[in-house]
């Protein structure tokens, strides 16, 4: 039998990040050979892999990553089983490792197929890991971004978010993170109401309108004030002929009340952007520049970009544990 020595067993606890007896048994039962150890702990982690493969691994580490250039960032998530395992401060150096990885590669598919270290693939470092762990371990998100400038912004370990400039302004660092800050929060779906797909925004009016019209039969059941149903629910939708409808009701209404004439400039005008407010609650939701800005919710995302000179958002990503 073949004596296998402590320091045998510390190097490849430091290889594999396995436990020492793991490691031990697997020196083992491999008789000192070591390259077959690590395939020996490989293989537990298929086993154990295999087990818990429908795990729900919904907590874990989310890591963005942007390249000295400033033009390339990734975002990956390396998910896990519990909060305990995710707050390791070994694991989540492993999630930094990883999007290093991530930066140089184009897709999820390639990603894993990438080297991690010493010959070892993303995933096989990801097999490898639950067997050593013990919970399911995989990436549950990957997202990559281009542009002139992309900058990032991590909020605890749970969000990511990356957002793409057309240029490098001086302060587009800050810039990007706070409008990375947005998208993070706020988890917008595209960046304005003009991509939108018409079909899709009708489709929404309608299920909207009905929703509202349902919870308002209850409300006026209970005697509740009832909600405002809107006509629309986004700016596609607010054609001139639209606007021109909405200013003249407001004329209308104005008038109806005795207000002289000379101050409906000064009224209109806020009446008009309430009417906007009321109809855009879709691009509100999913549309980056056209929701409020989570600093400063006077303006929009589209006028705190404007203020900063002669730029504009390209694209964003997110990526989300939950």
């Amino acid at each position: 039998m073949v004596k296998i020595t402590a320091a045998q067993v510390n190097e490849l606890r430091k290889k594999t990040g396995a436990g020492m007896m793991d490691c031990k048994k697997a020196l083992v039962e491999a008789e000192g050979d070591f390259d077959k150890a690590i395939e020996i702990l490989r293989k537990k982690g298929q086993k154990i892999a295999e087990k818990r493969a429908d795990r729900d691994s919904s907590e874990g580490a989310v890591i963005a990553k942007v390249n000295d250039a400033a033009n390339k960032g990734v975002i990956v998530s390396l998910n896990c089983e519990t909060d305990f395992v995710a707050k390791n401060e070994t694991y989540v150096a492993m999630a930094r490792k990883m999007a290093e990885v991530a930066l140089g590669t184009a897709s999820k598919e390639e990603f894993l197929a990438a080297e991690f270290e010493s010959g070892m693939t993303v995933q096989e470092k990801l097999t490898e890991q639950t067997g050593v762990i013990g919970e399911k371990i995989e990436i549950g998100g990957f997202e990559t971004l281009e542009a002139p400038f992309v900058g990032s912004y991590i909020h605890g370990n749970k969000i990511g978010a990356l957002v793409g400039l057309s240029n490098a302004i001086n302060d587009a660092t800050q810039v990007s993170k706070n409008i990375s800050m947005q998208v993070a929060s706020m988890g917008a779906t595209t960046l304005s109401y003009k991509d939108f797909d018409p079909a899709y925004v009708a489709s929404e009016t309608e299920a909207r309108i009905a929703a509202i019209e349902k919870d308002n039969e209850e409300l006026a059941r209970l005697g509740k004030t009832l909600k405002n149903v809107p006509q629309f629910i986004s700016r596609m939708q607010l054609t001139d002929d639209v606007l021109a409808q909405a200013k003249a009701d407001i004329e209308a209404q104005l008038k109806s009340e005795g207000k002289p004439e000379q101050i409906w400039d000064k009224i209109v005008p806020g009446k008009m952007d309430r009417f906007i407010s009321d109809n855009t609650t879709l691009d509100q939701e999913q549309c980056l520049l056209d929701q409020n800005y989570i600093m400063d919710e006077k303006q929009s995302v589209a006028d705190y970009v404007a203020s900063q000179g002669e730029v504009a958002v390209t694209g964003f990503k997110r990526v989300s544990l939950s």
